[in-house]
């Protein structure tokens, strides 16, 4: 598959958006933050890096984007090693104090859902706070026969992530 594919491929799944709020049933989901630095500086850092896809790079995924930072519309193929994840960024977070983005399944991916990276800046303890959060289900029959380590390996990278900003 390739990055100039994904334009014509339509979101796999009902529930854009859902991440920015509660989660649809029928689905697995995921919720990890973790403190990654005190400051105002720390967080415009983390903040900028994360909009680069650097929670995904710093995970060890290779990243292809048609855009540099992330967009809404924005096309992602993420690569781990021989499995490729093409996704959609379906909307994006640029407040003072929160930024991020979630992206969506698209076919091809193992499973079908969404995924939120986030970057918040906690005022009451200077704290700054990277967030991922995501809903999914196997779409693969392969995923669906391996679901147990699907979604271990989801925790895992969601760990990943979390130590890449």
């Amino acid at each position: 598959m390739k990055l100039s594919d994904l334009a014509a491929l339509p979101l796999t799944y009902p529930d854009v958006g859902a991440t920015a709020s509660t989660p649809p049933p029928g689905y697995h989901f995921l919720r990890r933050t973790s403190v990654i630095g005190c400051g105002r500086e720390r967080f415009e850092q983390a903040a900028a890096a994360g909009m680069r896809f650097g929670m995904l790079r710093g995970a060890g995924l290779r990243v292809e984007s048609t855009t540099p930072t992330a967009e809404e519309g924005t096309d992602v193929l993420g690569h781990l090693g021989p499995v490729s994840a093409p996704c959609r960024v379906v909307y994006v977070i640029d407040e003072p104090d929160r930024r991020g983005f979630a992206y969506g399944t698209l076919p091809g991916h193992a499973v079908r859902g969404e995924e939120l990276f986030l970057v918040r800046f906690d005022h009451a303890t200077d704290q700054v706070i990277a967030e991922v959060a995501a809903f999914s289900q196997p779409a693969a029959w392969w995923s669906r026969l391996g679901a147990p380590v699907t979604s271990l390996m989801q925790k895992v990278i969601a760990g990943r992530y979390l130590k890449a900003l």
